[in-house]
């Protein structure tokens, strides 16, 4: 553990975006915010987890830092707030005691953990999904995993709804299990989207998710067979070239969030673009692209627009406790390898304010 940076020095109130101050060195993987406190946790490429106090008016503080010994990917928080959970690519997850300020390993797998979530049951349990293909439950007090699920193939992508937990694997597989029955699969299906799955968010409501993919679509889909004439996918985060005989450029959607008090959903893309969504309706809310440059469509049908591309990907996004606030990682996403983190690319973490009514609630 290690203390780092400073508070940032602007204090006056701003509609516009706030730059955290001393981000990552490296890849911003995963963003997560306290359920009770504005503190935002930030997982990076460079084996760092920062933990930064959000104030007011967007400035920032560095509070602490923990390390893996590899990439981390992931990042959540325990249901009080005491405790943040991480999983990276040295094949461990390790918690941070915010109390204490220390961290320890707490869950292992046999290939980098991708993925972590806490549920808070049974007095709480982490769960990991990871490359080896398993998913696992953890009671963090103890070494061995309370139970295994074995998945068909790697873990990318997961969400949790209580009681709803979402995986998203390689090959396109989709699994949604039944907490009150966690090492049993409630349904499995190969994703409606025909290339690799990015991402997942589960409804707040816990009878559905959307899954964004690599090809620039989300696809709107619930768990139940009867409520199955509601699904139906879109294409977003695409842009047309410059020379129409090239067609279109396609982005991958890095990011699926879903807001806890509005309903509608948010997507980070490769394209630098954050969009807001209303399932219900089908209507693009608003969208805009970093750096303060906001463009609003309000009750826009569903469709691509060709907007300008922002300095670089949108790695991920997270809303605050209070959704009043939107963070959202400028940075490289590896969508090119190790060739496209080139040097200087740009690597920051934006907090952008939402203001009550910018955003209509799903009626």
């Amino acid at each position: 553990m290690a203390y780092f940076g400073g508070a940032s020095t602007s204090q006056q109130p701003t509609t516009t975006d706030v730059e955290l101050t001393n981000p990552p060195s490296d890849s911003i993987s995963a963003l997560s915010f306290s359920p009770q406190a504005d503190y935002l946790a930030v997982a990076s490429w460079d084996n760092e987890v920062r933990i930064y106090a959000i104030g007011p008016n967007g400035q920032s503080e560095g509070k602490a830092m923990y390390k893996h010994e590899g990439p981390v990917l992931d990042v959540c928080w325990s249901a009080d707030g005491a405790k943040i959970f991480s999983g990276g690519a040295d094949k461990a997850a390790r918690m941070f005691d915010l109390n204490t300020q220390t961290s320890s390993q707490v869950a292992s797998h046999d290939a980098p953990v991708k993925c972590v979530r806490w549920i808070n049951a049974q007095g709480g349990i982490l769960i990991t999904g990871s490359w080896d293909k398993t998913l696992k439950y953890w009671d963090t007090r103890s070494p061995n995993p309370i139970a295994v699920v074995q998945l068909p193939e790697r873990c990318y992508t997961m969400d949790v709804a209580h009681p709803l937990l979402v995986v998203g694997t390689a090959e396109r597989h989709i699994l949604a299990i039944n907490l009150n029955n966690p090492s049993t699969i409630y349904k499995s299906i190969v994703s409606p989207l025909k290339w690799q799955t990015r991402s997942v968010g589960c409804f707040p409501t816990g009878d559905g998710y959307a899954v964004g993919s690599v090809e620039g679509r989300i696809a709107i889909q619930y768990i139940e067979e009867k409520d199955s004439t509601k699904n139906f996918s879109f294409k977003c985060h695409r842009k047309d070239a410059p020379n129409p005989k090239d067609g279109t450029n396609i982005f991958s959607v890095n990011n699926v969030i879903f807001h806890q008090g509005y309903g509608t959903f948010c997507t980070a893309g490769a394209d630098g673009m954050i969009n807001f969504w209303d399932k219900d309706s089908k209507t693009r809310l608003k969208c805009w692209y970093s750096f303060n440059r906001l463009r609003c469509i309000a009750n826009y049908p569903i469709k691509t627009l060709a907007l300008d591309q922002a300095p670089g990907p949108i790695s991920c996004i997270a809303f605050n406790r209070s959704g009043t606030i939107l963070a959202y990682a400028v940075s490289y996403d590896w969508s090119k390898g190790h060739t496209g983190n080139v040097p200087g690319h740009v690597n920051k973490v934006m907090l952008h304010p939402l203001k009550v009514g910018s955003i209509p609630k799903i009626r």
